[in-house]
């Protein structure tokens, strides 16, 4: 993701210009000022990113299916040149980097392919997918007019774009991809935006979902009403292209996340969350929104809006595709209140800070701020009762070796390491004369480290002394704390951390990381002690690392320690636990390792179920500061209920012919595949409120509610009900608007497809 609100530039890439040649299965992509025309008809197109590596291939089939039902017709995804040439001309593209198969399997369920090959890409990755080793290249300056970023850029660009060529998958060869190296608008809201030619259609490249997350941050979400609002609103100015970033976040596994501290969830408050399940209300009601859309696509390709005011805050836009035909967008930019406003002689209630979408002028089928769909309640079950833990700890005693170097001075942290691991150790010694006041009962002396950023531990003599670190925002920070020194030789060793490379900013190769000093101690005899410049050792990784005790091979090669936890609840340790079963459960795909920690912005980490085995996998962790590993456990994630919301789409007025739609004014149900409707937790027809999960009955309530909810849902995958007076034997409160609030658990269903 671009962190700016609009990019002033669109590069369109046309690629049967590009490749040269057409194949007798052809797609022609063309455009004019309106719209992207495919084999020459207008389209607007809805769009969706998907990372490649942020899920694994055995989850693409799931997400692409879930992307195709929920009226995507693009699914768009960055290339990531880090991941693909991780030194250079030294290519991977396997496992989740398959970008082959990844772009074959959106073709295979009927979606198109929006390919931004970058090379720079943000996206809270990494180093903004660039390979660290470019860093390193003579003369080099990122994204500018600059010969050897150009052509290293070149050489990639070239890989990629053969690769898809010999595939056979640009849209002009019979394959997906559509559109390439497309970037326009990027933020909240891009209904004002233009393009930079008039002759160019209006694309939205970047409708951003929810946001990311950062250590320390909070999880951040966005209304799915005010979402819908967007794009509703960018389409009736006239754009014909929006594409939601993110689609679906996924996870960012190993050491790809970006920032620094951007987490290892990616879950952006996306349609599909992490995990690949369904987030509702989100999902279901931008389904309804696209298939309202699609519905007005022919007058919205065929003619610019005329816009009408129909109040203080109150427009319409009307799009004509021929005569007596049209489609009508009806929006209230009011940020709190209601409105009702006449369009053809006909009355129309818009809530607050909405849209109401009529594809023949007359009937609406969708408002952007009624929310028809149920809302999923998750929660993480336990899969296995108790964890038997292993610890390996890091040797903090005996630092150094043969891998060790020594200089003069502090080294920058990159230049190091090279991005192989996220630590490096600073080793220095100080001598402590017999005579210093400190050791006869005195106030401790004060080691102060200036760091450039991320993190820092602080060992004295092989003892943990304290850490320190930076944020987003500031990654630099001091270190200062008191430390145990004793008469003679010291050690003291920092391990600076390194929170994933910077993504985004203004020429961010050249920001340092690491401890660049100053270092000194002070509250000595003779004051302050600078060590700045002083022989330091330096040793990249850790030794676990280097013997990859992540590895199930490896894991076994050194000696563990069993027994009590309380002996392993220090800094530095590695943790295993081995024999692990499947988590057996048919749905949903996926397991959550969970850590019961309080503060923490992240505490679930996506364990995807094609990497477990049936029997005898192993679980390695590696834990800075000595948490507690007995509050770990595997959990499998589960929607275990719905909750529903309906509001009657207008009060009785006799003056005008009021305008009703069945879709909008019923309330949709709907379990997970394998299970039903198990009970009815809540439910009030009338004046209810409260929010999911805590929902109470108002002064107006039908008193045969629950049991028509319980009649028309129990036992059933999914069910509708109409919010109709009718519908509910009689009317509460006639003179009143009301709502129908559910509350329903789900349960799984046996063999004989009876729910638990």
């Amino acid at each position: 993701m671009e962190t700016f609100s609009v990019s002033s530039f669109l590069f369109f890439v046309f690629l049967a210009a590009l490749l040269g040649f057409r194949s007798t299965q052809c797609t022609t992509v063309t455009y004019d000022k309106k719209a992207i025309l495919i084999n020459g008809q207008r389209r607007i197109l809805i769009s969706g990113s998907i990372h490649y590596p942020r899920s694994t291939p055995e989850m693409w089939d799931d997400l692409m299916q879930k992307a195709k039902d929920g009226g995507l017709d693009v699914v768009d995804t960055y290339v990531f040149w880090n991941v693909h040439e991780p030194s250079p001309g030294n290519y991977d593209f396997e496992g989740r980097y398959d970008l082959v198969r990844f772009i074959k399997t959106a073709q295979r369920v009927g979606l198109y392919v929006h390919l931004r090959i970058g090379p720079y890409v943000c996206a809270e990755w990494n180093f903004g997918g660039f390979p660290v080793w470019l860093k390193y290249v003579p003369g080099i300056s990122f994204r500018t007019d600059n010969g050897p970023f150009k052509m290293a850029m070149q050489g990639f660009t070239q890989k990629i774009v053969q690769m898809m060529k010999s595939e056979k998958l640009f849209a002009s060869q019979g394959g997906p991809i559509i559109l390439s190296q497309i970037n326009s608008c990027n933020g909240f809201y891009c209904d004002y935006f233009s393009p930079n030619k008039p002759y160019k259609p209006t694309l939205w490249t970047e409708a951003w979902s929810g946001w990311f997350t950062e250590f320390g941050g909070p999880v951040y979400g966005r209304p799915v009403q005010d979402l819908a609002f967007a794009v509703a609103r960018f389409v009736q100015k006239g754009g014909s292209l929006f594409n939601y970033y993110m689609y679906h976040g996924g996870t960012n596994f190993g050491r790809t996340a970006g920032g620094p501290f951007i987490t290892t969830s990616y879950d952006y408050d996306a349609p599909l969350d992490e995990y690949g399940m369904l987030r509702q209300p989100k999902y279901g009601h931008l389904k309804n929104l696209h298939r309202a859309i699609k519905l007005c696509e022919h007058a919205l390709v065929s003619s610019d809006p005329t816009v009408t005011s129909l109040g203080a805050y109150e427009q319409a836009h009307v799009f004509s595709s021929g005569p007596g035909r049209c489609a009508a967008f009806l929006a209230n930019y009011h940020t709190n209140s209601a409105a009702t406003v006449v369009f053809n002689n006909m009355r129309y209630a818009l809530p607050a800070w909405s849209i109401s979408i009529l594809p023949d002028c007359k009937r609406v089928v969708f408002n952007t701020a009624q929310v028809g769909v149920h809302i999923a309640q998750t929660q993480m079950l336990p899969t296995i009762s108790k964890l038997s833990w292993e610890t390996y700890n890091e040797d903090t005693y005996s630092l150094g070796g043969s891998s060790r170097m020594t200089v003069a001075g502090l080294l920058e942290q990159i230049n190091v390491t090279r991005d192989t691991s996220d630590y490096l150790w600073y080793m220095t010694s100080v001598g402590i004369s017999s005579s210093e006041a400190f050791l006869r009962g005195g106030q401790k002396p004060t080691l102060s480290v200036r760091s450039a950023g991320h993190a820092v531990h602080v060992f004295i003599n092989g003892q943990f002394s304290g850490s320190a670190y930076g944020s987003r925002e500031h990654p630099a920070f001091t270190y200062t704390g008191p430390i145990n020194l004793r008469a003679g030789m010291n050690k003291i060793a920092l391990l600076s951390i390194a929170v994933g490379l910077p993504n985004v900013g203004l020429h961010f190769e050249k920001w340092q990381t690491g401890i660049l000093g100053p270092i000194s101690i002070s509250g000595l005899n003779g004051g302050k002690k600078d060590l700045t410049w002083q022989k330091w050792s330096y040793q990249v990784g850790l030794k676990g690392e280097a013997m990859n005790l992540v590895s199930p091979t490896e894991a076994t090669s050194v000696d563990w320690i069993k027994g009590s936890l309380l002996q392993g609840q220090r800094p530095l340790t590695w943790y295993k636990v081995k024999s692990l079963r499947k988590v057996e459960t048919a749905y949903p795909k996926m397991v959550t390792l969970y850590t019961r920690i309080k503060f923490y912005s992240l505490y679930e980490y996506h364990v995807p179920r094609s990497w477990l085995k049936p029997t005898n996998n192993v679980l390695v962790l590696f834990e800075e500061l000595g948490g507690d590993a007995s509050k770990i456990s595997l959990m499998r994630r589960s929607v275990t209920g719905l909750c529903g919301e309906a509001v009657e789409y207008h009060a009785k007025n006799d003056s005008y012919i009021i305008e009703s739609n069945e879709e909008l004014d019923s309330l949709h149900l709907q379990c997970n595949p394998g299970q039903v409707i198990s009970a009815i937790k809540f439910a009030s027809f009338g004046t209810p409120s409260g929010t999911c999960g805590s929902y109470q009955k108002g002064t107006c309530h039908a008193p045969d509610s629950h049991a028509i909810i319980e009649k028309k849902c129990i036992g059933l995958k999914s069910c509708s009900v109409s919010t109709t007076r009718d519908n509910f034997g009689v009317d509460p409160c006639p003179n009143e608007l009301k709502q129908l609030l559910v509350e329903v658990d789900c349960g799984i269903t046996d063999i004989n497809g009876h729910g638990s």
